[in-house]
């Protein structure tokens, strides 16, 4: 239980910034779509969902906690509570990336809230994201990051644990191979995606973890294929991890201009659930 002087402290890092800044280089393109076994398309279209990969922090070794994340009180606010997951989030596409252009994401703590859910004490920290690419506005981005308590107490039921039938579907194994290109990718080490003992025996998870933004990028292409353009708003919410490697799908339902995505193993539960707009 977080007291009233701790909330206060947290939410003195409303307001904090950050810039930080890359290039976009073909390597990193080829690389992103080779791990996904993406086609390579006619024109200059990039994959959506890029930048999660783009301008992300790097922390020394030295300067990371036991689970792999940057040590707290930088940048983020110092919340207490040892487990940390990427809740979801909203994406605006504005213009294109541009390879060979630099990169600037410019990030702000936009709020910090502290609940109490069916699983414990829960820590909410919103921010605000505007990536920039060769000076232009590209993408503005809500991300959700929620820290919780230590494996333990009552789990909390999924909001949808039956996933409903699907107008599409498409089958995605998640090895450990794919698991680990894409902490590579976006230079993160949280060792709850490649780390099989730690993940079961220090957190208490049932398998690896596939990661959140990953799933995230999987549906985001996957209605781009079946809209057959490029989309104009993104957003996702995560429900429930799926853990370990064995297939899930990639589900939608599709109408004008809108599709409802979601994520799920057979029998469910729904994992994640998006929705995606062109």
């Amino acid at each position: 239980m977080l007291t009233q002087d701790d909330i206060d402290h947290l939410r003195g890092w409303i307001g904090r910034g950050e810039t930080l800044s890359g290039t976009l280089s073909q390597e990193l393109v080829d690389r992103f779509r080779a791990s996904f076994d993406m086609p390579v398309p006619e024109g200059e279209a990039l994959p959506q969902l890029l930048h999660f990969c783009l301008a992300q922090p790097v922390a020394p070794t030295a300067a990371l906690a036991v689970d792999g994340h940057p040590e707290k009180g930088g940048f983020l606010p110092p919340v207490p509570l040892p487990r940390r997951m990427w809740a979801g989030g909203e994406i605006l596409f504005h213009a294109p990336l541009v390879v060979g252009a630099p990169v600037r994401r410019h990030s702000e703590i936009a709020d910090v809230q502290v609940k109490q859910g069916r699983s414990g004490t829960l820590c909410f920290v919103t921010v605000r994201h505007r990536i920039e690419s060769g000076g232009e506005l590209a993408i503005t981005e809500r991300q959700d990051i929620v820290y919780r308590a230590a494996r333990g107490g009552t789990p909390a039921v999924p909001d949808d644990p039956q996933p409903r039938p699907a107008d599409r579907r498409r089958s995605v194994t998640p090895s450990e191979t794919l698991l680990f290109r894409y902490s590579a990718l976006t230079f993160n080490a949280h060792r709850i995606h490649y780390d099989h003992p730690y993940t079961t025996g220090t957190e208490g998870y049932a398998g690896l973890v596939v990661h959140g933004p990953m799933q995230a990028t999987l549906l985001c292409q996957f209605a781009a294929d079946l809209a057959s353009a490029p989309l104009t708003r993104f957003s996702f919410r995560s429900t429930a991890p799926i853990l370990g490697t064995a297939p899930f799908d990639l589900c939608a339902d599709l109408s004008e201009g809108v599709a409802r995505l979601w994520t799920a193993r057979p029998g469910g539960p729904v994992a994640m659930a998006a929705e995606a707009r062109w």
